[in-house]
């Protein structure tokens, strides 16, 4: 037998349940994977309330590390005793033993260790695909990055800086303005701000952004809008405060002609070529030294409930990291 954490039913942290599940296998094309470290992601909390419906019982976690303990019929990619990582759904990282597609899985370079394996795969690859498919930014480019003392947030600051960008924070504290100005934020403005789109406009001397990058969804959408310049993209890739309803496509025109993208990780990733050379991007940066993956939080995993109320109460800055 294993240990993971299950849901029976949604609701808030309470529902989630740590108990013993069978132990997996490796079915053809398959590796079983003893997780070390395990990501914490909000996009489990959208699982776990419902938001993101799924087939009940499940389980929860969207991204880990570990080490091959057995390898299915017909895989060849990967052998036993291998470091690996992965970012995928459905859910079910929140585990201590897991059977996953091999052909999913990547290879953690030997200077990377687990806890950064697993804190940045889907944090990662989610700056990856917001600055360089979403909307790729180039030197000079003015950008608005929400949740920048995030765990998103913070290597997508310090990647956007490295591509010369010029990135403007989004926070709610003191504390996360120093961190996310220490992590490639050359201005702060405050998510509470009355004034909001006038501080933005005003750091951009009377002009907007180029892009916006907004994982906070319903009440934020309008006021992102609204700081971009004619032309400029909308990003919005999160609903840490519900869904973005519905609304007319002229909201876009009269605000001079913007474009929007509501892009989703997985569909960038389909193919494994696509998967490894992003992660090959990625990993290559964090082993530079150009991004540097911040774990300010760990938790046991059998108190994974307690660090989803620390995220959704926004305790948290950086990485968080699971340890079965």
């Amino acid at each position: 037998m294993a240990k993971a954490i299950q849901i029976d039913q949604f609701g808030g942290p309470e529902v989630m349940q740590w108990r013993e599940v069978d132990s997996p296998s490796a079915g053809p094309g398959s590796a079983l994977i003893r997780h070390e470290a395990v990501g914490l992601n909000f996009i489990d909390t959208y699982h776990r309330s419902g938001l993101y419906p799924l087939d009940l019982p499940a389980g929860l976690g969207t991204e880990a590390a570990g080490v091959v303990e057995k390898i299915g019929e017909g895989v060849e990619l990967i052998a036993v005793g291998d470091r690996v990582a992965y970012a995928g759904v459905p859910p079910g990282a929140y585990s201590e033993l897991r059977e996953y597609p091999a052909d999913r899985l990547v290879k953690i370079p030997e200077a990377v260790s687990a806890k950064t394996a697993a804190a940045a795969m889907l944090k990662g690859l989610t700056a990856w695909y917001l600055l360089r498919r979403s909307y790729r930014v180039r030197s000079g480019d003015p950008i608005l990055l929400y949740a920048a003392a995030g765990g998103v947030g913070l290597i997508a600051a310090q990647w956007a800086a490295s591509l010369g960008a010029r990135v403007i924070g989004v926070v709610s504290t003191d504390e996360k303005a120093v961190l996310a100005r220490d992590n490639g934020c050359t201005d702060i403005v405050r998510s509470g701000d009355p004034d909001f789109v006038a501080r933005v406009r005003e750091i951009m001397g009377g002009q907007g952004v180029a892009a916006a990058y907004d994982s906070v969804g319903k009440d934020s959408f309008f006021q992102s809008l609204d700081c971009l310049r004619p032309h400029g993209t909308m990003v919005t890739y999160g609903n840490a405060s519900g869904a973005v309803e519905p609304f007319s496509p002229l909201e876009l025109a009269r605000r001079g002609s913007l474009f929007l993208t509501r892009p989703v990780l997985f569909d960038f990733l389909r193919e494994r070529a696509d998967l490894q050379a992003a992660a090959g991007e990625l990993f290559g940066l964090i082993e530079s030294g150009t991004i540097n993956i911040q774990i300010n939080q760990t938790y046991p995993l059998k108190d994974a409930a307690q660090a989803h109320i620390d995220l959704e109460a926004r305790k948290t800055t950086g990485s968080t990291v699971l340890i079965p």
